[in-house]
């Protein structure tokens, strides 16, 4: 039942010659990996506002769409960039490969644990968001948005786990639906301001958020400017997830790259002119994008239309991260800086691990801060620019390294890329640094201090485990030490006498050891020991503490049995299986624990001697279903 429910949830297994299939065209990729950059149209010149009103009031609807402009620049200086990395590096990994090859590992170590706190941010905030959205066209659920989120972020991750090619299918078209109502949105927007509508200065009074009057300075269009900057995150993932596209890959992600450009450009950039001429406020309880859908349409079916696509693709957006992160891992664990595990793939040819952990990273964000946007955006952007920043100034080492034909104007892109990005890391950090950003600052150190770690770790075993090629020939595989057995016997059964004639195969030299935990036990045992026709010698400890693994840890390391330094012990432990999984309960199962306690035992080696049994209820159910089939009409159960 439960394997049956697991292919209903996750979708039956694919054979590893099925990778191909699930590879993405253009028209499929582009909303999986894009939807986060693409959905931050909903939030980010919100986000912007908040900033701006309660510090310049009106003065913000003259500043705010300048700041948009700007932060569209920058997303295309990095468009371009990126679309050169791909070019560059078709096998994914993004920053992180870029960063590691033409720089100090150190740096691709940076870039990496940017890119995971990014990702794991890019989950929280767009459910966050997505939250928001239904909570504004339903503000009865604002109580439970916090259960909306968690229960939206189980949901898209589940919708990971059954396959990219199948996820692509259930988040592509709400993106494509968000950016057409967008559009929509803009065009009636803009036709009804050119017929005069909607030019009167919004209310004070209205607005939970208090209007400033103080004077425009260039650190408040710094703060604004970072705030803004969530609209460009996501723009790696393309790079990061380049295999995912069906070949040739490369070119179909940098056409993705093309239409991502045009898309945020002309969403984010006419929200934010709407925004200005409609004079949206921000409000806890109803988004910007919800307030100018109300003003162009009414609270009729455009607005709820709008605000469900808004939600979907706030919540969908998520799906770039759970797309970008997983790839990210397997890159990096092929170097062995994070658990090999990650590297891979599931039952549906994804990376199962990856996914499983990002998710379970951003349920802890959003119960800890409890679903609020707003708290988590200061968190967001500082992590993806400083992979921005290294992605680029790796890339201008590339170009000057390699020195390809035309490597000097692919230079300068990177290089206007380094510069741009690194300016906007400094705001970041300067103007996000005390609501929040701090903990981003030390949480990217100690993932680099357990990246290394690891590293460490898989460096010694390999050194341990490694065997030169020019040794093997000279190796002798005879054995050079002697083969102990030891029985941990209960009494004298069916299982013990398996137990003993399997030992007897592999060694002369065995050992039946018994604990007598209550008096009088080992007598009985020893007498019908006795009366077994075998040479094995019984061995026989008492214990007043009742406790099995201590006496026979002693007794290997024991002058008393015959084992040299260098010889190899076996634990053989007999054990029986009941045929309901619930009878395990009804058994000490002592095996167990003496295993666990023999792990850390050096040329100790611990061997399962499985014992079936069998359940009688069936056995003579099914006996008299054998009987009433050969004696027909004629059958008379049996007497109790």
């Amino acid at each position: 039942m439960l394997n049956r429910l697991r292919r209903i949830v996750f979708g039956r297994a694919l054979e590893s010659y099925r990778l191909a299939d699930e590879k993405l065209s253009v028209f499929w990729g582009l909303p999986v990996l894009s939807s986060d950059a693409i959905s931050s149209v909903a939030y980010a010149v919100e986000e912007m506002l908040w900033i701006l009103v309660p510090v310049i009031g009106a003065a913000s609807f003259l500043w705010m769409p300048r700041v948009a402009g700007s932060i569209i620049l920058l997303m295309i200086v990095l468009i371009f960039s990126y679309r050169q990395v791909v070019e560059a590096y078709p096998g994914g990994g993004g920053a992180y490969v870029v960063a590691h090859e033409n720089m100090k590992p150190v740096y691709g170590l940076i870039a990496g644990s940017s890119l995971m706190v990014d990702y794991t941010l890019t989950v929280a905030v767009s459910i966050c968001s997505g939250t928001a959205a239904i909570t504004s066209a339903v503000p009865g659920l604002y109580d439970y948005r916090v259960v909306i989120a968690v229960i939206m972020i189980i949901l898209v991750a589940v919708a990971n786990t059954r396959g990219i090619r199948e996820s692509s299918r259930v988040f592509s078209i709400p993106t494509y639906a968000f950016v057409l109502s967008v559009i929509a949105l803009i065009i009636v927007g803009l036709a009804k301001h050119a017929s005069g509508a909607n030019l009167s200065m919004p209310d004070p009074a209205l607005s939970s958020v208090s209007f400033g009057t103080e004077v425009v300075t260039i650190f408040l269009l710094m703060k604004a400017f970072s705030s803004g900057c969530a609209a460009v995150t996501g723009v790696e993932a393309i790079s990061n997830a380049v295999p995912n596209f069906k070949d040739p890959a490369p070119h179909n992600a940098k056409i993705a790259y093309a239409l991502l450009g045009i898309a945020v450009t002309i969403c984010f950039g006419g929200v934010a002119y709407l925004a200005r001429i409609y004079h949206a406020v921000p409000n806890p309880e109803f988004t910007v994008i919800a307030q100018i859908t109300v003003d162009i349409f009414g609270r009729g079916a455009m607005f709820y239309f709008m605000q469900a696509t808004t939600a979907i693709i706030l919540i969908m957006a998520a799906n770039t991260a759970f797309a970008g992160f997983p790839s990210l891992l397997s890159v990096i664990a092929k170097d062995r800086y994070v658990p090999r595990q990650f590297a891979m793939r599931g039952h549906r040819l994804n990376f199962n691990n990856g996914i499983s952990i990002l998710a379970i990273a951003a349920l802890v964000l959003v119960i800890v801060f409890q679903a609020d946007t707003h708290l988590l955006i200061p968190l967001y952007a500082i992590g993806v620019f400083s992979s921005f920043t290294l992605s680029q100034t790796g890339m201008v080492k590339h170009w000057m390294k390699l020195r390809p034909r035309g490597w000097k104007h692919r230079a300068f892109i990177n290089g206007i890329g380094a510069v741009v990005t690194g300016m906007t890391v400094a705001v970041l950090a300067v103007t996000k640094f005390m609501d929040g950003a701090w903990m981003v600052l030390v949480i990217i150190p100690v993932l680099i201090m357990i990246m290394r770690g690891i590293k460490r770790h898989y460096v010694m075993i390999a050194r341990q485990l490694d065997v030169p090629n020019k040794t093997l020939s000279e190796i002798d595989l005879m054995p050079q030490y002697k083969h102990h057995v030891i029985i941990p016997v209960d009494s004298l059964n069916a299982m013990t006498l398996k137990a003993l004639r399997y030992a007897r195969s592999m060694s002369d030299s065995v050992v039946a050891f018994h604990v007598e935990t209550e008096p009088g036990e080992a007598e009985k045992l020893k007498d019908k020991w006795k009366k077994l026709n075998t040479d094995v010698t019984l061995v026989v400890r008492h214990t007043e503490f009742r406790e099995v693994v201590g006496p026979l840890v002693q007794y290997i390391e024991s002058k008393e049995h015959a084992s040299q330094p260098g010889d190899i012990i076996t634990i053989l432990l007999p054990q029986f299986f009941v045929t309901k999984w619930w009878q395990n309960a009804l058994h000490n199962n002592t095996s167990l624990f003496i295993a666990n306690a023999m792990f850390s035992h050096r040329n100790v080696v611990l061997s399962v001697l499985p014992f079936y049994l069998e359940d009688y209820q069936e056995k003579i159910k099914q006996k008299e279903i054998d009987l009433q089939n050969e004696a027909g009409e004629h059958w008379q159960p049996p007497l109790t």
